[in-house]
């Protein structure tokens, strides 16, 4: 019998989500009467009730209330959890997890009570604010960030569907299952925040080769300015200018606060060169891993050149080419080592969600040649 093998914080999230949504059912069903609602204000977060539970703000999004969110929920866990810490590491995945949990339900609760003071309606502050809602959509996000150009085809080639679009779907879908019982209405705001908060953290602020943080220098390689991964890209083509031209206004606005910095030239001219190679080839995997690459080559050379004192190569066919001359040996067999690793990196290619395929634009095949 094969072992499935899980990840650690993937396993960890996995059986938490299940065993909270047991326990849940569980209390609910032994204080269950006709005319009543439970609420269990320990375990899930009701604004009203829960503000002497902070530790809710974060277990609330690992509880369940059906078996059919339940079953949702755990698939995706199980496959994007897998996929995205093996692509990130199980530490990066466990701090994405935890801000895409606790911003999410910190600013639904804002909202809840918001509503009721202008309505002053109590069942906003009972609301209860679970569910895995918000990481799925972060999930979406990521899976945009990583692999925008690919393609999902479903139900045998009747629906097929950018990787980008995905969020917007799901954001649509829980808003129309919000306005019926099957989802509470905290499960729109939980969506919208875990898109908002998600997309922010990863353009912004999340660090792009976590191996480097250990180094003596420091890479300062952080977000992805990349124009695959602008706010925009998650639209229609119809709607992408006017959502760019408010994009680019709330962006300002930001920076002039200092909540955001602006890219730097460097951030762009780095950006370019990993949509390049995520767009350029056919597998997931082997996309992130040679966007890993590419990055973690470019701080090494850095730090080598640094310490012999020389200046930086361009590329490494003139690495190669200058190898004979000088003092050429080191570059040479160093350039030799870097086109190694890179070639090692296209050997196997990756799979992910199920069935996809790689599309690039038409104008990306046009600069190649």
């Amino acid at each position: 019998m094969a072992r499935i093998n899980i990840p650690p914080v993937t396993r960890v999230l996995l059986a938490g989500l299940v065993f909270q949504s047991m326990l849940s059912s569980a209390i609910r069903y032994r204080q269950w009467t006709e005319h009543s609602e439970i609420v269990i204000p320990y375990l899930t977060f009701v604004p009203q009730l829960s503000i002497v539970y902070p530790w809710t703000l974060l277990t609330t999004s690992l509880v369940e209330s059906n078996i059919f969110t339940l079953a949702v929920g755990a698939a995706t866990l199980y496959y994007g959890g897998r996929y995205l810490e093996r692509a990130w590491s199980s530490r990066e995945l466990a701090k994405f997890v935890a801000l895409v949990t606790l911003v999410p339900n910190f600013l639904t609760f804002g909202m809840l009570v918001i509503l009721f003071t202008l309505s002053r309606n109590e069942s906003w502050t009972l609301t209860v604010v679970s569910g895995t809602i918000s990481v799925q959509i972060s999930f979406l996000v990521a899976f945009s960030q990583l692999v925008p150009a690919h393609t999902v085809t479903l139900f045998r080639g009747i629906l097929s569907l950018r990787v980008p679009r995905f969020p917007l779907v799901h954001l649509g879908v829980v808003t129309l299952l919000s306005l019926t019982p099957a989802l509470s209405i905290a499960s729109f705001w939980l969506a919208l925040f875990g898109f908002l908060t998600s997309w922010t953290y990863l353009r912004f602020y999340k660090t792009v080769f976590p191996d480097l943080e250990a180094s003596s220098q420091s890479a300062g390689l952080r977000g992805d300015a990349s124009e695959t991964f602008a706010f925009s890209e998650f639209f229609p083509a119809p709607a992408k200018p006017y959502v760019a031209a408010f994009a680019d206004q709330i962006f300002e606005a930001l920076v002039a606060m200092r909540v955001c910095a602006p890219f730097s030239q460097a951030d762009m001219s780095a950006a370019r060169g990993e949509s390049y190679l995520q767009r350029g080839t056919p597998g997931s995997a082997r996309a992130e891993a040679e966007r890993r690459r590419a990055i973690a080559l470019r701080a090494l050379d850095q730090r080598l050149h640094a310490a012999t004192g020389t200046a930086p190569s361009r590329t490494p066919s003139q690495q190669s080419a200058q190898a004979p001359g000088g003092g050429g040996q080191q570059d040479g067999q160093r350039t030799q080592h870097q086109a190694n690793a890179q070639t090692a990196t296209t050997s196997q290619p990756g799979q992910m969600l199920g069935e996809t395929k790689f599309e690039p634009d038409h104008d990306d095949d046009e600069d190649r040649h």
